[in-house]
């Protein structure tokens, strides 16, 4: 199962995508979902997203090698950078899988259910934020 997560400076879900099968593409997740972002925001994405983009919202996506040459150095500065600020993105993700359920196999098949136990994992997320607040992303 997939979701898409949108996440504030102060590592706050602000979005969550419909629950989509695993073999979709990300992209086609991030196309089909209504979510606008203020005019001159900065969207943090990954190669998954490679072509996605929204009106007025610049994007920062990674740099990919090309087939058989390499980066230049300040490609890979650029990447380095982009890291560095991916890592609360990713402890937002892990947070939200604190809930084993997330983790485990879901047998629930009624209509639904699946959306919802994603819901209460990033509403326990949010919790936990307005509790104790982590450092805002740099």
């Amino acid at each position: 199962m997939k979701n898409v997560l949108l996440i504030d400076r102060q590592v706050r879900i602000r979005y969550l995508s419909p629950t989509c099968a695993g073999t979709v593409h990300d992209k086609k997740i991030a196309d089909s979902s209504p979510y606008e972002l203020p005019v001159n925001s900065l969207l943090l994405q990954d190669l998954g997203f490679l072509a996605f983009s929204l009106e007025g919202v610049t994007t920062w996506t990674p740099h990919r090698k090309p087939r058989g040459g390499t980066l230049t150095d300040e490609q890979k500065a650029d990447n380095r950078r982009l890291s560095y600020s991916w890592v609360p993105i990713e402890h937002v993700n892990s947070s939200v899988k604190w809930c084993r359920m997330l983790k485990d196999p879901i047998r629930l098949h009624r209509p639904g259910s699946r959306d919802q136990i994603m819901d209460i994992g990033c509403s326990l997320h949010n919790f936990r934020i307005r509790l104790s607040p982590w450092l805002p992303m740099r």
